[in-house]
């Protein structure tokens, strides 16, 4: 059984072994921060040189440290750490921080080595955060393990959960400037025991912690993350940026599926379903992280703006609609209080201009009224520098409303100099500023993304068995069989090897007919001439066979080809392609997307996590083009989209109960009025 966490962040006692008074060497840095930090439990040092540091003993061996102690910090050579555990054993200390570097990260060497200290750890219920890292802080308890330069960080609501020690050394620097506040930082390191999955829990329990930011390289179980943070999430909101999109790159696949489904579409589809907000940079994964520390969640996407010029609003209104929400339709008596209070030139239309003049006043009534509409879920304020008054007298006019409302609202504070006093004024009330309109409205959506997030949650519990009967399944099924066992619709799909037994076949499916060249070095058929399509009689499809093998051979003349497939042709539809793939870290992924020839050009696919109840179905068909197509578009007529979300579903299952699948695709799905039946399946074992 593993050990707590809780010494980590509620440490009765803390030791620091590798304490040094050298002023230039990590373990005086622990030491200095650790007592810089105000920690009100006890404090020990431990060296290989007795002496005093900071007013207090050092002592030359952990058994000679009093109690209590339940938190060893230790700051020794890596040579040094499988004797410094061993001593933290014989004390009975089960938490312990590795800060030294060389270990997995240095090569083989390093690697054995970090796999003792944690063979060593497992044998004496020790809990290992690192090696490599910086260390763990709180800015409330308070405690601070790193060795970073001081002023701690501003005590906030942010949880910093990260990979990375220097990107947390950096964060932490920039973060004094920006107004932002944290309440835990932690840094993991190599991650030999404890990972990202264990610290979500334990930071989202901290009553201070209003919002957790993670920054990820990997996962180390992907599975279990996902159930561990979808459970957080539905306490707390998690904002991520994951690193590493393009390093994994493609794997040579059988399938389309296969081809479009790199790493990083696991973790977008693994974040979506744990409710974790996936941040596209370290900019806006802190402007939504500040968000979130302080305000409300709206009630829809409707977004009211109010500036004091007019390029500004246009701005904002592109950025709404470009990250998904939507200008408020102001009502007739909004825009009567509106225009009493503003110049017959002000603009009382969404976005509410109120000319240059605008005093503090103005603003503060205007955006009372802007609260108070029953069509506005959230407002976004901007406020670049007033040529008759100052900005900070804004920003004091506004405070008050801002920080009372039950709606959330952000201000764009243009500028720089003129803006500075205002600038600070918000951020000692605690009101997020952003010093464009586009960041403003990104931190909006990624509100009302949460609050739908919610609302999901509670209609939309993970399944947990199979909603439908299951036909015959025994070993050794053709692709097309086996979808046939899990009730997805499929055409005959008949092999002919010569033209008169492909003219025969073509009789007893039934006119008109397709034709596709079967050869399993040929995975894009229709490139070189290997589909032919509405045959109408036996002449075309003996005809046909001589022209596809001759086309064929002309493009691939190493080609293997056994024959052609023909199968029944179905009237018009939407054609859309479904898949399957296993992700090493996530499990079974299920895509879904534009398909026919188009699929790996257009790239227009999603992909989710198996199984999938209905609704996720039916979400994972609304991210892509091809989904939205369904509904109809123009010239292209409705089909038949609960069809689709049905063969989603039993595709999940498929892939829950046949592990030995490896990939499974049917490309293209055609999308009847009604119904939709496979016209192509292939898997791969």
């Amino acid at each position: 059984m593993k050990s707590s966490l809780l010494p980590f962040f509620r440490p009765r006692g803390v030791v620091v072994v590798g304490a040094s008074t050298s002023p230039e060497k990590l373990g005086y840095g622990v030491a200095r921060n650790l007592i810089d930090s105000k920690y009100q439990g006890a404090i020990h040092f431990v060296s290989q040189k007795p002496g005093r540091l900071f007013g207090r003993s050092i002592f030359t061996d952990l058994a000679q440290v009093p109690d209590p102690v339940d938190l060893a910090v230790l700051v020794v050579p890596a040579t040094a750490m499988v004797a410094a555990l061993e001593a933290c054993a014989a004390r009975r200390i089960h938490a312990a921080i590795l800060v030294s570097a060389g270990f997995r990260e240095a090569g083989s060497d390093g690697a054995a080595l970090e796999r003792k200290c944690l063979e060593i750890a497992r044998l004496h219920e020790i809990r290992l955060l690192g090696p490599n890292c910086i260390g763990i802080l709180d800015t409330h308890l308070p405690l601070d393990t790193t060795f970073l330069q001081p002023p701690m960080p501003t005590a906030g609501g942010i949880g910093f959960v990260s990979h990375s020690g220097a990107f947390c050394a950096a964060i932490i620097d920039w973060s004094r400037q920006q107004g932002i506040g944290f309440s835990q930082v932690v840094s993991l390191g190599n991650q030999a025991d404890i990972n990202e999955t264990d610290m979500l829990p334990m930071v989202a329990d901290d009553s201070h912690t209003r919002v957790i930011v993670l920054y990820m390289e990997g996962v180390a179980d992907g599975l279990r993350f996902v159930d561990v943070a979808r459970a957080v999430t539905e306490r707390k909101p998690v904002v991520a940026i994951k690193v590493g999109r393009f390093e994994s790159g493609q794997r040579a696949a059988a399938s389309h599926t296969g081809a479009l489904a790199g790493s990083d579409a696991a973790f977008e589809a693994a974040f979506a379903r744990a409710g974790i907000l996936r941040a596209d940079s370290t900019e806006q994964l802190f402007d939504w992280a500040r968000a979130f520390e302080v305000s409300p969640l709206p009630q829809g996407r409707r977004v009211a703006v109010l500036t004091d010029a007019g390029g500004p609003g246009v701005i904002a209104a592109d950025a709404l609609e470009t990250d998904g929400l939507q200008l408020a339709e102001l009502s007739p008596a909004s825009k009567t209080k509106l225009a009493s209070l503003l110049p017959a030139a002000a603009s009382v239309h969404n976005p509410v201009d109120m000319l240059a003049a605008a005093s503090p006043d103005q603003y503060a009534a205007c955006l009372q009224i802007l609260l108070e509409e029953s069509h506005v879920d959230a407002a976004l304020v901007i406020l670049p520098p007033p040529p008759m008054f100052t900005a900070e007298s804004v920003a004091d006019a506004l405070i008050p409303m801002v920080r009372s409302s039950a709606k959330p609202v952000v201000i764009a504070l243009l500028g720089s100099q003129g803006t500075a006093i205002a600038f600070e004024r918000f951020n000692r009330a605690g009101i997020p500023s952003f010093p464009f309109p586009e960041r403003a409205a990104s931190a909006l959506s990624a509100l009302a993304r949460r609050a739908e997030d919610l609302q999901s949650y509670r209609r939309d519990a993970p399944p947990t068995h199979r909603p439908f009967p299951l036909g015959e399944v025994v070993s050794g099924l053709t692709p097309q069989e086996l979808a046939t066992s899990y009730g997805i619709p499929s055409l005959p799909l008949r092999i002919a090897r010569t033209a008169d037994e492909a003219a025969a076949v073509a009789r007893e499916l039934g006119f008109p007919v397709v034709m596709k060249i079967a050869s399993p070095q040929i995975l894009h058929k229709s490139e070189v001439g290997g589909v032919l399509l509405n045959l109408g009689d036996a002449a075309g499809v003996t005809s046909g066979y001589a022209q596809m093998k001759e086309d064929v051979r002309a493009q691939i003349p190493g080609a293997i080809i056994d024959g052609v497939h023909i199968q029944h042709q179905v009237g018009p539809g939407q054609e859309v392609i479904v898949g399957l793939i296993r992700d090493p870290n996530f499990g079974p992924l299920i895509m879904f997307g534009t398909g026919g020839i188009e699929a790996e050009a257009l790239k227009d696919v999603a992909f989710d996590l198996a199984p999938l109840s209905p609704s996720q179905a039916a979400a994972l068909m609304t991210r892509t083009w091809a989904g939205r197509r369904l509904d109809g578009f123009r010239s292209i007529p409705a089909v038949d989209r609960a069809a689709v979300q049905d063969v989603l579903v039993r595709l999940s299952w498929l892939a829950m109960e046949r592990p030995e699948v490896m990939e499974f695709e049917i490309n293209p799905l055609r999308v009847l009025p009604q119904g939709a039946v496979a016209l192509d399946i292939r898997a791969t074992p």
